[in-house]
């Protein structure tokens, strides 16, 4: 692994480096955000803003019953989150600070917030209220910091906040699609792979504690806490410069 944090696509055999690892647990934590800010607080999405923009055309078009304004509520968060990351990360980066584990420690942070300003909330579908928004905000806020976080990183296959391309690639690459361009005949495949089955259980870890009732606030704090767990996990790792 270099310093800048991306990994060489035929370099490595298909195992899982500590860096890897480890984006592989965050994007887990994506799927159970966006399991509990679908299912509890919405729907809206937090971290894939993909989803809230077509909510918004919708709306604009008049057609369904979709409501329009907590994904315009999260686009505008997510948006405020990924400045603010992008402007603290660069200058942590700057003065020699260990970015990535700040960025963490403050989205770790962030989540476990949110979890208090939804304590004793009961998850909710459909048309939230002025808390279930605030929540959803605090997380697209949060989001947008970790998406910042993760295009510093920059490992291939693993952006930890959507599985579009990864799921491309691992085909593209695999015995199927055989194409050298996406690392056919190479390990890359593996982080690939793990990337979206991490979603898959995030997304299905989140949904069922929202089918077992979980209050909004216990709901979002094992995201929260694994989040630090991460941060603290890399500590000994080398320092990453952004590419």
């Amino acid at each position: 692994m270099s310093l800048s944090g991306v990994m060489d696509e035929s370099a490595h055999p298909p195992r899982l480096p500590p860096l890897t690892a480890l984006l592989v647990v965050l994007t887990f934590v994506t799927g159970m955000i966006e399991a509990v800010s679908l299912l509890a607080l919405g729907p809206v999405f937090t971290a894939m803003q993909t989803g809230n923009v077509l909510f918004l055309a919708f709306g604009a078009a008049r057609e369904g019953t979709l409501p329009a304004l907590a994904p315009a509520v999260s686009l505008a968060a997510f948006a405020f989150g990924a400045v603010c990351g992008a402007r603290l990360e660069g200058a942590a980066e700057a003065l020699g600070r260990r970015w990535f584990v700040i960025g963490l420690g403050i989205e770790g942070g962030l989540i476990l917030v949110a979890a208090g300003a939804g304590w004793g909330l009961t998850a909710r579908y459909g048309e939230p209220t002025g808390r279930h928004m605030t929540v959803a905000a605090l997380l697209a806020a949060t989001m947008g910091m970790r998406n910042v976080t993760s295009m510093r990183v920059n490992v291939p296959g693993l952006p930890t906040t959507l599985v579009t391309r990864s799921m491309t690639s691992f085909l593209g690459g695999s015995a199927l699609g055989q194409d050298g361009a996406f690392g056919y005949g190479t390990g890359a495949w593996a982080r690939r792979a793990a990337a979206v089955l991490a979603m898959f259980a995030g997304g299905t870890a989140g949904a069922l504690l929202v089918r077992a009732g979980w209050p909004v606030n216990w709901l979002l704090v094992p995201p929260g806490a694994v989040v630090l767990a991460v941060a603290l996990a890399y500590l000994p790792q080398p320092r990453l410069h952004a590419r």
